[in-house]
């Protein structure tokens, strides 16, 4: 890769960093970690308690690139079809006509997921791990930007259902964003005495702009070296005591990319070891599932990533 396209890519994922921010506060690393699934055309769990940010985030990232953004509420008596479509009888012309369902969007925000029953969670599978969605045995493809952010609350568990472990391997990573420290909670309250930020949030990029980028991401380099290294970390945690169910070949392909496009924001064309170890807990940890026993004396999927990484060897 030559330094004028990183030096582009870099320019690109700074000016989406920088207007999200202006909405955002004190979240640089969340949003750099949404971004590099974003560029990698994955999708993001974002788990926390009510009035975190989560919604927000969605909407400035669609504002910022001006691209189709919906949002779907999801409640125990939602259909799958109300999130792909359904064909409705056209008494004039005497045909079916399809009507397309939220799905059919850049950027989709899955507000509280875990409240639709599986049935209408599976709904999604399909459309996240292929871009298309099969109606009526007819396949209808999806944008090629197409993006999910879900949401879920980890407090709440009345009227929920859990995302079965095929579904939280579809994500790519997942992320906690966290209360703000006391000055940045000041900051966004004093801010918004006259209006909300995201309704003065402009574009500042393109969708020409994105695919850039994501092809700028797929040249980076990872090295043979780093490849095991890679692997051997994910290999791990299949062979911990405390886990029932390891990461996936999904989970390493996908820690392989959000590496790469972390090497890429840092205005690298080459994966480093520390871009790996940026990039583990979010992509493997939602993964893991914990022996029942582990989970009630205090093991989380976080210790044992962070243990993984600290005995691998690190390729010198």
């Amino acid at each position: 890769m030559v330094k004028s396209d990183i030096s582009s890519a870099v320019d690109i994922y700074t000016l989406l960093l920088e207007n999200i921010q202006k909405v955002i506060k004190g979240k640089e690393a969340m949003i750099k970690m949404m971004l590099a699934a974003f560029f990698c055309g994955g999708h993001v769990l974002l788990e926390d308690v009510p009035g975190t940010g989560k919604t927000t985030l969605a909407k400035a990232l669609a504002k910022s690139i001006g691209t189709g953004f919906k949002r779907i509420q999801f409640t125990p008596d939602l259909l799958p079809s109300d999130i792909i479509g359904v064909s409705i009888y056209n008494h004039h012309e005497g045909i079916f006509s399809f009507h397309q369902g939220p799905i059919f969007t850049n950027i989709l925000l899955a507000d509280e997921i875990n409240r639709a029953s599986p049935r209408t969670q599976s709904a999604l599978l399909e459309a996240m791990g292929e871009k298309q969605v099969t109606v009526e045995g007819k396949r209808k493809i999806l944008d090629n930007l197409f993006f999910v952010i879900a949401t879920e609350n980890p407090v709440e568990s009345h009227g929920t259902y859990p995302l079965p472990e095929s579904q939280l391997d579809r994500f790519m990573i997942k992320l906690s964003p966290g209360y703000l420290d006391r000055d940045e909670e000041v900051l966004v309250i004093s801010e918004q005495l006259i209006g909300h930020p995201l309704n003065t949030t402009e574009g500042v990029t393109c969708e020409n702009d994105i695919f850039q980028v994501m092809e700028a991401v797929l040249s980076v380099r990872i090295s043979e070296e780093l490849r095991y290294y890679l692997i051997d970390i994910v290999r791990m945690t299949r062979n911990n005591e405390h886990v029932a169910v390891g990461a996936s070949v999904r989970a390493a392909l996908a820690l392989m990319k959000i590496s790469q496009a972390l090497a890429l924001f840092a205005g690298r064309g080459f994966v480093i070891p520390e871009d790996i170890q940026e990039a583990a807990e979010a992509v493997i940890g939602h993964r893991l599932q914990l022996m029942p026993q582990s989970r009630f004396s205090g093991i989380s999927a976080r210790v044992i990533v962070q243990k993984a990484l600290s005995e691998i060897k690190i390729p010198g």
